[in-house]
C-alpha cells in the first residue's frame, strides 16, 4: 500500500473554533469525520463531513498539539511561529467526541502519527540506524528487523498463519470460551498481525482492544476491522513496536501469538514479556500465560544418512580437474549445523520426554537471553541414537477452561511442525541406560539463537559424547520428505509422550522437569484442539 493512500477515520459529534462564541464549524444535521491521513505528503489531520466536501480543516501533525479537556473533549491547536521564546497559534479547535472511550481511541491515534511524522522527515539513508534507537533496536540487527517485518507485513503468509487451523482455532476456543475474561475488559493485542485475535477478543465482549503491530500488515488489519463494523468501534490498530508505543491506559489481559519455532525462535517473547511490563494491571492475564519445550533423543537412520550424504558432493577428487576434498569437513559440519523441520513419527522417540517450562507472567526478559536446560533420559530400547527432537506446547489458563496448544509429534500437524537437531556422530544406547547432556540456547542478533546440543552415554567403561552447534536462524525444511520407519521402531507413541490435559500447577518454577509418560493403557491424550 502506498503512504499516500493510508488512512484512519473517526467520528465525532461536533467540531468548534475556539472563540468566544464557539461557533459549530460544519452542519449539525451531517456526521462530521476526523480522519488522520498522509494524501498531502506528510502525516495531517482532516476535520469535515462526506466524502467529497471541499470544506475541509487540516492541521499538520507535525506542527499541531492535542489537549484532553473533558471526558469526551479535545482541544487541537496548530502551532504559528516562535518569536522571542513566545509561541503564537495560528488556529485552535475544540472536538466533541461521541464518549470517552472515543476521544482515547483518537488521543492515542493522533500520537502515533505524529511519531509518523520523525518516520517520514527522517528517512534512513543506505539502511543507516536511525539515532533514536528503541530496546528492541539495540539488541536486533537492521538487517533482520527490515526481512523479520517485511516477511509479516505480506498478507500471503499471514494467510499460511490463518490457514493452520489448530493454531487458529485453538486461539478461538481459548478467548471464547473463556469469555468472562474478556467481558468488559481492556485488551492489548501484542504483534497483531491481520488482527484476528484483536478481533476475537472483541467477539468476547473486551471493552477496548489496542492491537499493536510494527510491519505494514498494520494498514491491512485496519482495513479488516473496519470491515467489520459491528467490532470495529472497539479496535484501536497502532502501528509501532511494543518496545515504542505509549497506550493512555492499562491492559487487563494481554492477547499474543509470540511462538517461534522452538517457542523461541523470532525472539518475539521478549517482546511479549516487555507488553506485560508496559501495559499490563498487576495480575492481569496473558492468553497464553504459559509455554513448554518439550525434548527426547531419537532414532532415525534414514534422516541421518539424508543430512551427511549431502556433503557427499565434496569429496570428489577431479571436479573438473579440481579436488574438492579440502572443503568436504566444512560442508559436513555446515549441514548438521542446520536444525530440520518436519513432522515426524512419534515411534522414532527412544526415551520418555523431559520439559522446560517458561512462565511468561513471571520470567525476566533478560532470562530469555540464554536458556540452558539440563538433559536426563532413560532408553526405552537398543539403538542408535541420532539427535534430540524438540517441540513445544503453551498453555490458555482461562478462568473458565484451560486449553492447550501443542506441536507434539503425533497430534494434529501446525505450521510451526517439530523441530530435530541432528549429531554428527551417534550414540549407542541399551534399554534402561541413563543418557545425560545439556541443550543451551544463546540468543543473537539475527532474531533466533545459537544452539548448542551435547550428549552422552556410557557404554560399559567407555563414555560416548557428542556434540553440535546449530543455527535456528537456519533450519532445513524437511516437510515434504518421504518418511520410512523400520520395524524396530514400533513402540508405541503413548510409552514416551506425556499427556498435555493437564491441570498447570501455580506458582510453578521455571525450569527442566522430567514428565512421567501415560500408563500403556491411557492412549496418546493430546487434543485434538
Amino acid at each position: 500500500m502506498e503512504e499516500n493512500q493510508k488512512q484512519q477515520l473517526f467520528m465525532v459529534i461536533s467540531v468548534s473554533e475556539l472563540t468566544s462564541s464557539s461557533t459549530s464549524l460544519f452542519l449539525e444535521t451531517e456526521p462530521v469525520f476526523a480522519r488522520f491521513g498522509l494524501e498531502s505528503g506528510s502525516p495531517e489531520l482532516q476535520l469535515g463531513q462526506g466524502d467529497e466536501s471541499s470544506d475541509v480543516i487540516l492541521f499538520n501533525l507535525q506542527n499541531s498539539k492535542l489537549f484532553k479537556v473533558g471526558p469526551a473533549e479535545s482541544l487541537c491547536i496548530s502551532e504559528a511561529s516562535e518569536d522571542n521564546k513566545e509561541k503564537t497559534y495560528s488556529r485552535g479547535i475544540s472536538i466533541q467526541f461521541r464518549n470517552e472511550e472515543e476521544s482515547r481511541a483518537f488521543h492515542c491515534a493522533f500520537e502515533q502519527w505524529k511519531k509518523e511524522v520523525v518516520v517520514q522527515e527522517c528517512p534512513l539513508i543506505n539502511g543507516a540506524v536511525s539515532t533514536s534507537k528503541s530496546k528492541f533496536d539495540d539488541k536486533i540487527e537492521a538487517s533482520s528487523a527490515k526481512m523479520y517485518f517485511h516477511y509479516y507485513g505480506q498478507l500471503l503468509h499471514q494467510q499460511n498463519m490463518l490457514q493452520d487451523f489448530v493454531r487458529t482455532g485453538t486461539y478461538y476456543s481459548a478467548v471464547i470460551e473463556n469469555r468472562a475474561d474478556f467481558l468488559g475488559r481492556v485488551v492489548v493485542d501484542v504483534g497483531a498481525g491481520s488482527g484476528i485475535l484483536s478481533l476475537f477478543a472483541a467477539q468476547a465482549g473486551a471493552k477496548h482492544v489496542y492491537a499493536i503491530e510494527a510491519s505494514e500488515m498494520a494498514d491491512y488489519a485496519r482495513k479488516l476491522i473496519a470491515g467489520n463494523p459491528s467490532l470495529s468501534e472497539r479496535i484501536t490498530v497502532i502501528k509501532g513496536k511494543v518496545e515504542d508505543v505509549e497506550l493512555p491506559q492499562k491492559a487487563d489481559i494481554l492477547i499474543s501469538e509470540p511462538m517461534g519455532t522452538l517457542l523461541v525462535n523470532e525472539r518475539m517473547l521478549e517482546s511479549y514479556v516487555i507488553a506485560r511490563d508496559r501495559f499490563l494491571v498487576q495480575n492481569g492475564k496473558m492468553f497464553p500465560g504459559v509455554g513448554r519445550i518439550h525434548m527426547a533423543p531419537f532414532s532415525d537412520e534414514y534422516l541421518y544418512m539424508e543430512v551427511a550424504n549431502k556433503a557427499t558432493f565434496w569429496q570428489q577428487q577431479n571436479y573438473f580437474g579440481v579436488d574438492l576434498t579440502p572443503l568436504h569437513g566444512s560442508a559436513y559440519q555446515g549441514y548438521f549445523s542446520q536444525p530440520v523441520v518436519d513432522a515426524f513419527d512419534p515411534r522414532l522417540l527412544v526415551a520418555p520426554a523431559v520439559s522446560h517450562v517458561i512462565n511468561f507472567s513471571s520470567i525476566k526478559e533478560e532470562d530469555l537471553y540464554e536458556i540452558d536446560i539440563p538433559l536426563r533420559f532413560l532408553s526405552t530400547v537398543s539403538t542408535r541414537i541420532h539427535g534430540l527432537a524438540c517441540w513445544f506446547d503453551v498453555l490458555f489458563n482461562g478462568s473458565t477452561v484451560q486449553r492447550w496448544l501443542t506441536t507434539a509429534p503425533g497430534a494434529p500437524t501446525t505450521h510451526w511442525y517439530q523441530l530435530r537437531c541432528v549429531l554428527p556422530q551417534p550414540l549407542y544406547v541399551m534399554p534402561g541406560q541413563e543418557i545425560t547432556g545439556r541443550l543451551h540456547l544463546v540468543a543473537h542478533k539475527a532474531q533466533s539463537y545459537t544452539i548448542y546440543l551435547t550428549l552422552s552415554a556410557l557404554v560399559g567403561d567407555m563414555l560416548q559424547t557428542s556434540s553440535v552447534k546449530l543455527d535456528l536462524k537456519e533450519p532445513y525444511y524437511r516437510m515434504s520428505q518421504p518418511q520410512a520407519y523400520s520395524s524396530a521402531q514400533d513402540q508405541q507413541p503413548n510409552q514416551l509422550l506425556q499427556t498435555q490435559d493437564m491441570q498447570f500447577p501455580t506458582g510453578e518454577e521455571d525450569g527442566s522437569i522430567l514428565m512421567q509418560p501415560p500408563s500403556p493403557t491411557s492412549g496418546l491424550e493430546l487434543h485434538s484442539l
